[in-house]
């Protein structure tokens, strides 16, 4: 007797067709019609575009979520009595459990329900901001776990949202896609220091602030669940997902897959440069600014424990209007530069890095003679820098199957904080300590100890666009490899033989007897 086939997308039985030989639909050709085979999964434009927008407004939650406790830290240290070196801790445990949870979520990513993983990460995140606003002051280490579970949640988010764009839009559509979803890191990480210290002002209590986001958190977890759809992986490609019966690939084969994508590897790394200056950046940055005016006599020394500055509030509006503007530059770039090069990712981010380099040089070498002048390099090197955004992200996506890309954007993330800014702040204020000894105790040297230090960022962001120009040598390859129709991330002899084996076995199921 023949074995009915199924349809693996309604359930019910796949057409049963007449063939010229006198049998019926899949039977003809002998054989059911794998899962793989079936028809591709579409979604109105629409309906992609609603999608897009209620993510990009959840990354802008998520970053705010980022940075809403720098813009009350004051308040945070009076309220539980720490000082400026347990208060650097908050930001050191949140990145910690946000790296040690993007492998376990990009996993989760890549083999279950993104949208209820989303939905999961975006609940850990306000339900843990929310409960930290209650704390009593007596427990300042229950605090510090609520900000790991916040980075926790930010994890989920940070990895699998991008592959969710990337299985809805494709080529061009991508790119200013992902522009605009990275033009919210920027913009949300302002936003969360505005966010903070404004409420904080009107209501006198800091607390507040974290009750206000989990309301922003509510209003975005309705939008995903009602208008994310739960996308097939690879639908914008028209690559459905491996069948059910087929060997579903470990997160260690998977892991191998990816360390044999050299256009991943070295993009990564690349990734890895951009992260290690953005991090010291972002921390020491608001101090040599501070001292360089000191410098030039245009502030007095602070002899306070709280010293009132606004570098601070300058060097925020310079990342946030220079993140938008390079977002966009660097995306519209690639669109237009795509249609004649089909290496121009990696070659804009080389090319801007290498522009970066000396334009961070002449910000730190000229904060001594001219303060304009440094900040003028500075926000066009942050502007070099915040080109790549985009473009990294539309990398990552093109040269990665789709059922690996969570993994991927795990790995990435996990590589560009270990080895990038979560250690660069710190490098650099050990290189000033060390430069600092034997030396008078005074402004001008804490000053220029400081402005050497800062010159292994030029360094850094040069090898990061060397990396890309490596990268531009294997993409082309790697693009194609993922491009194809049902390949996965299993190339060993021991898969091939399997997945045949697998086919073999459908084939002899489904093919009904002869008679005699």
């Amino acid at each position: 007797m023949a074995t009915e086939c199924i349809d693996p997308w309604t359930g019910g039985p796949q057409s049963q067709a007449l063939s010229p030989d006198g049998q019926y639909g899949a039977l003809a050709s002998g054989r059911c019609v794998p899962p793989s085979t079936s028809a591709s999964w579409s979604l109105p434009r629409w309906r992609a575009y609603l999608a897009a927008a209620v993510l990009c407004y959840i990354n802008l939650l998520n970053y705010m979520n980022w940075f809403i406790i720098p813009g009350v830290l004051l308040d945070v240290q009076k309220y539980f009595h720490i000082s400026d070196s347990h208060a650097g801790l908050l930001q050191t445990v949140f990145i910690g459990c946000l790296l040690v949870s993007a492998p376990v979520f990009g996993y989760l990513g890549d083999r279950h329900s993104r949208k209820a993983t989303l939905s999961f990460g975006i609940l850990l995140w306000s339900g843990a901001g929310l409960s930290s606003s209650f704390i009593s002051y007596q427990y300042s280490w229950l605090f510090f776990l609520s900000r790991g579970v916040v980075g926790a949640g930010a994890a989920s988010y940070s990895t699998i949202a991008p592959t969710v764009l990337g299985d809805l839009f494709v080529k061009d559509q991508r790119t200013c896609v992902l522009a605009v979803f990275y033009i919210f890191i920027p913009v949300g990480s302002g936003l969360g220091y505005v966010l903070g210290s404004v409420v904080a002002e009107l209501t006198g209590n800091w607390r507040w602030a974290l009750r206000i986001m989990p309301c922003l958190d509510a209003l975005a977890l309705v939008l995903l669940i009602l208008l994310v759809p739960d996308i097939p992986r690879g639908a914008a490609e028209k690559q459905e997902e491996v069948a059910v019966e087929a060997p579903r690939s470990s997160w260690c084969e998977d892991v191998r897959y990816l360390g044999r994508n050299w256009s991943f590897v070295f993009s990564t790394l690349g990734v890895t440069a951009i992260a290690f200056v953005t991090g010291a950046l972002g921390f020491w940055a608001p101090k040599f600014l501070f001292e360089a005016r000191v410098v030039h006599g245009l502030q007095l020394p602070c002899f306070q424990d709280q010293c009132g500055s606004q570098d601070s509030l300058i060097f925020g509006a310079l990342t946030v209007a220079t993140g938008i503007i390079g977002v966009i530059l660097g995306a519209e770039a690639s669109r237009r530069y795509k249609k004649v090069n089909p290496r121009a990712e990696p070659l804009i981010c080389a090319s801007s890095l290498f522009a970066t380099a000396p334009c961070l040089y002449l910000a730190l070498i000229l904060a001594s003679r001219t303060l304009l002048a440094s900040y003028v390099f500075l926000a066009l090197g942050e502007l070099l820098l915040s080109c790549n955004w985009a473009v990294v992200a539309d990398i990552l996506l093109s040269v990665v199957v789709p059922r690996c890309r969570g993994t991927a954007e795990a790995l990435q993330i996990t590589v560009a904080h270990i080895l990038g800014d979560a250690g660069s702040p710190y490098l650099t204020g050990l290189i000033s300590s060390v430069l600092q000894t034997g030396r008078p105790n005074s402004y001008l040297q804490r000053f220029l100890s400081l402005q050497h230090s800062f010159l292994c960022c030029a360094f850094a962001i040069v090898l990061g666009g060397g990396c890309f120009l490596l990268t531009a040598l294997h993409l082309e390859r790697d693009q194609a490899q993922a491009r194809q129709s049902g390949k996965g991330t299993l190339e060993s002899k021991d898969a091939t033989s399997r997945n045949t084996e697998h086919q073999g076995l459908l084939s002899s199921t489904s093919t009904p007897a002869e008679e005699p």
